[in-house]
């Protein structure tokens, strides 16, 4: 058995290959199904007057705020419309954060902040982070959300604790979607520790269901009903439901957060693209319109998830596990031996790049060298196949210690 799979990876370097899975991008027939945004005519004025063409409007205008807060389940007097992606909305919040602060603690003051940071998680949060110089404590998510009793110990073991930063659907990249009982755990035992602890919900796929996901209660009434709303902070965005960096970014929070955003937004934005918001609203109208929307993306994502799933099934169980998500953009593939950085070298040997091990964990470290992210959307279905058999192969050498 082992020396087959040699001797097939030999084969499939024999092919030349050149295939990147590094990130979790839209196929091109994904960005197809918004083409329609590319000529659509806007009128110079909104229905309530506002002209697009000029500054003002700095919360967004009325009717994409309208949209954000369908999509969010928040009240639109605390919602924003903004531009580009929830990944820029959240640099702006930790930075007005780290300036100003909730309750006016900035974390500017603090000799050593630290961040609660679900783990495997999103390179970029990571990245921020470390960026504005904030330690980052690593809690394992366990299915549906955190290992409650690891956040506990954390929080009982550091001070200058001032947030906590997570995916709560479909999370980046094990695909994790919190409980609601999870959630409500983590508000209680965050807001016991302090009232001025950050919660940052980045719902980047919040409506990126596959046809099987689960329900989830919006996180605005969780926080409603934990008495958080002041500390709380949920954002989304278009950026993979019409184009990259092209689409809308939302945001909610409470008051202390969102008097936060408004504020370093009203220091570092003119206005949002008002033209743009418009086009989104005439092209989608209303949430259910949204929904239908991303059923068509699912209908192309799911064959791609389906395809790599049966063939992650073929490896031996003794190599690994896999997780099997209801959504979002990634699987994650765990190795039961230290092996994730070898597997992917191995891979890039024959022409195929997988995200770099290490890189969901804090200063990319992964400790165990166990977690490797997957992301099958982009590609089409044959080179998906060429790819997953090479990655399959090489989980095989790897964890076998085979010559190649």
């Amino acid at each position: 058995m082992p020396e087959s799979i040699a001797q097939q990876f030999k084969f499939l370097l024999e092919e030349n290959l050149s295939i990147d899975l590094t990130r979790g991008k839209p196929s091109p027939s994904q960005l197809d199904l918004s083409n329609d945004l590319l000529s659509i005519t806007v009128e110079p004025l909104t229905d309530d007057g506002a002209d697009i063409r000029n500054y003002g409007e700095p919360l967004g205008i009325h009717q994409a705020r309208m949209l954000g807060s369908e999509l969010l389940d928040s009240p639109i007097t605390n919602t924003i419309a903004a531009e580009q992606s929830s990944l820029l909305l959240t640099y702006q919040l930790l930075l007005a954060s780290h300036l100003f602060g909730i309750n006016d603690k900035p974390w500017k003051d603090i000799e050593n902040p630290k961040f609660i940071c679900p783990i495997p998680g999103f390179d970029r949060h990571f990245n921020m982070l470390d960026e504005l110089g904030i330690e980052m404590l690593p809690v394992p998510l366990v299915g549906d959300g955190l290992d409650i009793e690891i956040l506990k110990t954390t929080l009982a073991e550091h001070a200058d604790i001032v947030g906590l930063i997570s995916v709560p659907r479909h999370s980046n990249p094990s695909g994790d979607i919190y409980s609601d009982e999870n959630i409500l755990k983590i508000f209680e035992l965050c807001s016991e520790y302090s009232d001025d602890l950050l919660f940052l919900f980045d719902h980047a796929y919040l409506i990126h269901d596959l046809p099987n996901a689960p329900s989830q209660t919006p996180i605005w009434a969780l926080a409603e009903q934990a008495g958080v709303l002041n500390q709380t902070s949920v954002l989304t965005s278009f950026s993979k439901v019409t184009f990259g960096g092209g689409g809308l970014a939302f945001f909610a929070g409470g008051e202390g957060t969102f008097s936060l955003l408004k504020r370093i937004r009203g220091s570092m934005i003119i206005c949002p693209d008002k033209v743009n918001q418009l086009r989104h609203v005439r092209f989608f109208k209303n949430k259910q319109n949204i929904i239908s929307h991303m059923q068509k993306h699912a209908a192309i994502i799911e064959p791609k998830f389906a395809l790599t799933s049966s063939i992650l099934r073929t490896i031996p169980e003794e190599c690994g596990t896999f997780s099997s998500p209801t959504g979002g953009y990634f699987i994650t593939y765990q190795t039961s031996k230290p092996v994730a950085s070898k597997v992917i070298e191995i891979c890039k040997s024959a022409g195929v790049l997988i995200t770099p091990a290490g890189a969901t964990f804090p200063h990319g470290v992964d400790p165990q060298d166990s977690i490797i992210r997957l992301a099958p959307t982009f590609v089409e279905a044959i080179e998906l196949q060429k790819a997953i058999e090479v990655f399959s192969a090489a989980v095989q050498i790897a964890h076998f210690n085979l010559e190649t």
